[in-house]
């Protein structure tokens, strides 16, 4: 199995897809076009450019957007979908980064910056304490768009940006950064990636018996949420056990943490994460 630390970057891309994934490579001029928006990002402390997207890559979103919506309808937590109904993103259309800025800033505070790729992982969840997301401009390959290997703006929008606009979610992301911004253990920093891992991007409630999701990577990849409710092992929230799990980045997920509710969830693991010390987390792994 493969560790995920989440030390090494924006923790999550399309999900962890098996049967979606392409079996030939973009042509070039796909990653002149990813180089040429890179080029274009401004950075974390600025807004961001708007972006002359093509005809092609508004049908790139609009395909995802289509996929998705009747999954999440059925596999997603009914506060993502009263989230993502108050944001109202566009589905024909990539929204443009500093559109999203401005529709999520009043709901919890948090907004949009552009990146030119995945950020380090300190970097990353200290934009996250300050309530930034850091995010891509480019659109994945039209050739295989429901996979992506990497964070696209249709995982980070889509995907990120509606489960922002949940206060619960929100503040969990707020509250992971603020933690690995005071940490100096390196052991330490990576249980907060584990955990974030294992809920932001794969966290699992149970609403009215049934296994709802709530994390990104989950809800941005058409195979793994239609897969999971059926064949992922769920376990209640342990969060020694998140952060000494193993797992493989690569793999639909076999083990998620179930929940009993967002706000069960954000009780527990934002909880954890507001005390979290280099001596608490010590002290807590020392114990298991």
């Amino acid at each position: 199995m493969v560790r995920r630390t989440g030390g090494s970057g924006n923790p999550g891309g399309m999900g962890s897809t098996i049967s979606a994934q392409q079996t030939t490579e973009p042509p070039p001029a796909y990653w002149a076009r990813r180089d040429q928006l890179a080029a274009l990002a401004a950075g974390i402390d600025e807004l961001p450019v708007v972006i002359d997207y093509t005809d092609v890559e508004h049908g790139v979103w609009a395909a995802v957007s289509d996929a998705l919506r009747p999954l999440w309808d059925q596999h997603a937590a009914a506060g993502v979908l009263a989230a993502r109904d108050v944001l109202g993103l566009p589905t024909d259309h990539v929204p443009q980064l500093i559109d999203v800025d401005a529709w999520l800033r009043p709901l919890t505070g948090f907004g949009y910056r552009a990146v030119d790729g995945i950020l380090p992982g300190g970097e990353f969840f200290r934009a996250l304490a300050r309530r930034t997301f850091p995010s891509t401009q480019y659109v994945r390959w039209e050739g295989s768009p429901l996979y992506t290997p990497e964070p696209d703006v249709i995982h980070e929008v889509m995907g990120h940006g509606n489960c922002l606009a949940c206060p619960e979610i929100a503040d969990l992301h707020r509250l992971a950064g603020a933690a690995i911004g005071r940490l100096e253990n390196e052991r330490s920093r990576a249980m907060i990636g584990d955990v974030f891992w294992f809920t932001v991007e794969f966290g699992v409630v149970i609403e009215h018996g049934t296994p709802k999701a709530y994390g990104t990577g989950l809800l941005s990849s058409p195979g793994e949420i239609d897969w999971f409710a059926d064949h992922a092992e769920l376990r209640p929230i342990d969060i020694v056990e998140m952060a000494t799990l193993d797992y493989d980045i690569d793999h639909y997920q076999p083990v998620l943490f179930a929940g009993e509710s967002l706000a069960q969830v954000h009780d527990v693991i934002g909880g954890f994460l507001t005390d979290a010390t280099d001596d608490s987390i010590d002290r807590l792994l020392a114990h298991s």
